[in-house]
């Protein structure tokens, strides 16, 4: 028997304390998710020059454990997974065997024959069932971690003084992607120095019965300094200044990491077959004659605001597609990341605009990121 019945949403383990903090919640992947506190702008400034802390716990963790668990990795995505160091995360990609991309990742090395795959929340359990599915043959476990985790992430320029505050972990010593097991604020955390905003930060992996506390702990060591909660949507306008792709938009079934300006995810020289090898090299090839389209930034002339599927006009024909556009409240300007023809993709090209409702907006090609923060 059928049921045509709404699915509920999940709910991470910091609901009651979204809804205590007054936040606006929104349906995000099937998870009950904050999209704001209060003002975007102000949460995403905060950002950009104090601190924010968001709730990722949606993200899918997803364990691949066994001796040949860096085989398998290596085999079921693009990246050369099994040089990774103990300790070190990828930014990797994993692709259909035509080619297309399902989902893009980060991979944490825990231990020698122990790795975490964090996946988007969107297409956790495709890459599940991918990664199940390419295990047959491997000496390795997959497992499902996702209800293991609740993830939060602390961001900006004061991350690190509000973190050290809280553990005696080296902080100093973590590395961009790179991962250490510690205590924050006396619960125990994987404790990455990754982000999905452009600036300095860190994600906590930590059991979901101790979310809460790390979060207050984390609140109130950063109040002094400016911390304040952030929902979902600042994250996408911080990640669109930094010219960070989210599946969906910039990424899909239909591109290879080719046609996303992402090739060098791909590692050819790894030993071995992975799946996808074929079909991607075919797509590389394919890309240095007859170069795809190219993922560029665009900036408004004027005030109105470019969204996703926007067509992109030049001499009175359409060069391209908007992928992700918004306000930016760093630039102070409207902003855009599209896909556009070679010919008009170089910095400054004259004559582009975006067709907002009939109407062909100016707008200046510019090389992404928007926003790069200073070191």
């Amino acid at each position: 028997m059928s049921s045509n019945a709404p699915v509920e949403p999940r709910h991470t383990a910091l609901d009651a304390l979204h809804r205590s903090l007054g936040a606006t919640m929104t349906d995000f992947a099937g998870w009950d998710m904050p999209l704001r506190y209060g003002s975007e702008r102000d949460e995403h400034l905060a950002v950009r020059t104090k601190a924010g802390l968001f709730d990722l716990s949606h993200m899918g963790e997803i364990t691949v454990t066994g001796p040949q668990a860096a085989s398998l990795l290596d085999f079921a995505l693009v990246g050369n997974i099994g040089g990774v160091k103990p300790g070190r995360a990828r930014y990797t990609m994993i692709c259909r065997a035509d080619g297309g991309i399902l989902d893009d990742l980060i991979v944490y090395r825990l231990a020698e024959t122990t790795y975490m795959v964090v996946a988007n929340a969107s297409n956790a359990q495709t890459v599940l069932d991918a990664l199940v599915e390419r295990a047959a043959g491997f000496d390795a476990e997959v497992r499902d971690d996702r209800d293991a985790y609740a993830l939060l992430a602390i961001q900006g320029p004061e991350s690190p003084g509000i973190l050290k505050s809280l553990t005696d972990a080296d902080l100093d010593g973590l590395k961009y992607y790179a991962g250490l097991p510690g205590t924050v604020a006396s619960v125990p955390a994987l404790i990455a120095r990754t982000g999905y905003t452009g600036e300095d930060g860190f994600e906590l992996f930590v059991a979901p019965a101790d979310a809460e506390k790390l979060w207050q702990a984390l609140t109130d060591a950063g109040a002094p300094v400016g911390l304040v909660p952030c929902g979902l949507s600042c994250r996408d306008t911080l990640r669109l200044e930094a010219g960070m792709p989210l599946y969906g938009h910039e990424l899909s079934t239909a591109l290879t990491p080719f046609d996303a300006g992402l090739g060098r995810v791909v590692k050819f020289e790894k030993e071995g077959d992975f799946v996808g090898r074929e079909a991607l090299t075919e797509a590389a090839a394919r890309a240095e004659s007859q170069p795809p389209r190219v993922l560029v930034g665009l900036i408004a002339e004027g005030r109105r605001v470019p969204r996703a599927g926007y067509p992109v006009v030049a001499d009175g024909k359409v060069v391209g597609e908007v992928t992700s556009g918004a306000p930016s409240p760093t630039l102070g300007k409207p902003i855009a990341m599209a896909y556009v023809d070679a010919a008009h993709s170089a910095p400054g090209t004259p004559g582009v605009g975006v067709d907002i409702r009939g109407s062909h907006e100016p707008y200046e090609v510019v090389a992404l990121p928007f926003y790069k923060r200073q070191k």
